[in-house]
């Protein structure tokens, strides 16, 4: 029996953002290693993190809180991007399309919350 953060469609697309921050946090270079690379891959596993723990049988403002720190975690991610475009790391294409998903996350995430208010 699936856990209820594992039905949860912005849980599933925190995974998937997740899979995609790990694509580019690959492509970094050595040097970046304990520095842009691991703070991505922490921001990107938080987000997915905090849903899951947010979504305990605690009550909605629990629950709300803890998508707050998943978004906070996400724009974490958005900054380490930015970071990452500006050394010319990865490609413009690659950062877009991974920001184009941050969108996406964080309207889910945004409508999450308001529903629980």
């Amino acid at each position: 029996m699936p856990y209820k953060f594992e039905k949860l469609e912005v849980w599933q697309l925190a995974v998937e953002y997740f899979d995609l921050i790990y694509q580019i946090a690959e492509q970094l270079p050595k040097n970046e290693e304990y520095n842009l690379r691991s703070q991505i891959i922490r921001a990107a596993t938080s987000i997915a993190l905090n849903i899951a723990e947010g979504s305990t049988g605690q009550s909605d403002a629990e629950q709300n809180r803890f998508l707050g720190m998943a978004l906070r975690s996400l724009i974490e991610t958005v900054a380490c991007l930015h970071l990452i475009k500006r050394r010319n790391y990865i490609s413009a294409e690659m950062v877009q399309e991974v920001y184009a998903f941050s969108e996406k996350l964080s309207v889910k995430l945004q409508a999450f919350r308001k529903a629980l208010r």
